[in-house]
């Protein structure tokens, strides 16, 4: 996998950019770790591609941390957000 922000990506905004998006929502929330985020493009591709599954509410992406915040309106599908992760190029690496 490659990160947008390695010298062959070459696409991202660099380090301490940030597209975190915080919403107020009723559901449940489920934390993964990921790997290869390192900027705020990262951040949006991700929260793009997760943010399109059924029944997905929110997503809160921390590239620093490492970690997506999954607030779904039920329990969330573990492989669905692992797929829409990965459709993104990152890799998400487990439960938090």
């Amino acid at each position: 996998m490659s990160s947008c922000c390695a010298p062959d990506g070459g696409r991202g905004t660099g380090a301490g950019a940030s597209a975190t998006v915080t919403a107020v929502v009723a559901g449940t929330a489920t934390v993964y770790r990921v790997s290869g985020m390192t900027c705020g493009h990262c951040e949006t591709a991700i929260s793009t591609s997760v943010g399109a599954l059924d029944g997905v509410l929110a997503v809160d992406v921390d590239a620093a941390g490492g970690l997506v915040t999954v607030t779904a309106a039920g329990a969330p599908d573990d492989s669905a957000v692992a797929a829409a992760v990965d459709d993104a190029g990152y890799e998400l690496t487990g439960r938090a």
